[in-house]
């Protein structure tokens, strides 16, 4: 089956737009940001400023700058939420690669004994042997060349894994001893950081795609912690699970320079003021 649909022109996606009730002040501009951002792309953060149950149809009044806006706070939210995902990534593969390598050796991720399921492991381990032959990282080809390694130490092999893998070999580990000794570093439940590290995969996936953020379901969500840490328990809002709110909990990095983002954007566009906590 194929689309139907005949592509239309950037003078035709504007006209489109007017159609539908935007006002358009300026609109060499508007065309510049259709020829570079995709018409398909912006119209998803239409829907706070459409009549509601007709998304075809803006709200009297509605700017080309009010969508603009919208779309320019999820592109620094996507920027900010990245960084902070990042540096859970960065700090939770350095404790993993310590825990690991004292309690069973700097070859801690190579034995099946350390690991609960024989098949995952050997599929965990395949695919980092994969990371490691794409890598161009000097201290990968210095272990295989002095030292005959196919596999560096744990805390070499650590800077090679994707999240994704880093996520899998942690629920993969037999002793919940050794879970704990690493989840508490965050004051966190093995089971709260499993599905912690499984939720951060995702949303880095995301960001690093140029995925919208804001008013996006999840599908893979983030399992709340039900007591610790105990400031932020009351903060949770568990029964929007598959919304951003819940996603930003752990990353305390970013709270302060999203309360200036809001701040900034809600001067910008009062009419969406609420919008971030609605979507």
């Amino acid at each position: 089956m194929s689309c139907n649909k005949p592509p239309t022109t950037y003078a035709d996606q504007l006209a489109i737009l007017k159609s539908r009730g935007l006002v358009v002040p300026d609109e060499v501009r508007a065309l510049h940001c259709l020829q570079h951002h995709n018409y398909y792309r912006l119209s998803a953060y239409r829907f706070p400023i459409t009549v509601q149950g007709n998304p075809d149809q803006f709200l009297p009044g509605t700017t080309f700058d009010d969508l603009w806006n919208i779309y320019h706070f999820d592109r620094t939210l996507r920027q900010l939420v990245s960084e902070s995902v990042k540096r859970v990534e960065i700090s939770v593969r350095s404790r993993w690669a310590y825990v690991l390598a004292h309690n069973h050796g700097p070859q801690a991720y190579e034995h099946a004994p350390v690991f609960r399921d024989p098949k995952r492991h050997t599929d965990a381990l395949a695919r980092l042997d994969d990371e490691l032959d794409r890598s161009r990282e000097d201290f990968v080809a210095h272990y295989r060349q002095k030292y005959q390694m196919q596999r560096p130490p744990i805390w070499a092999a650590s800077e090679v894994m994707s999240f994704g893998l880093l996520s899998r070999f942690y629920e993969n580990i037999k002793r919940n001893s050794d879970r704990k000794q690493i989840s508490t570093t965050y004051g966190l439940s093995p089971e709260t950081l499993e599905s912690l590290l499984q939720h951060c995969s995702y949303i880095r996936n995301l960001c690093a795609h140029h995925a919208r953020l804001w008013n996006r379901r999840f599908t893979i969500t983030l399992q709340l912690p039900r007591s610790s840490p105990p400031s932020l328990i009351p903060s949770l809002h568990p029964a929007e699970d598959r919304r951003l709110y819940n996603t930003l909990w752990p990353r305390f990095t970013i709270i302060g320079n999203l309360g200036l983002l809001m701040g900034r954007f809600c001067q910008e566009s009062v009419r969406s003021t609420s919008f971030f906590f609605k979507y």
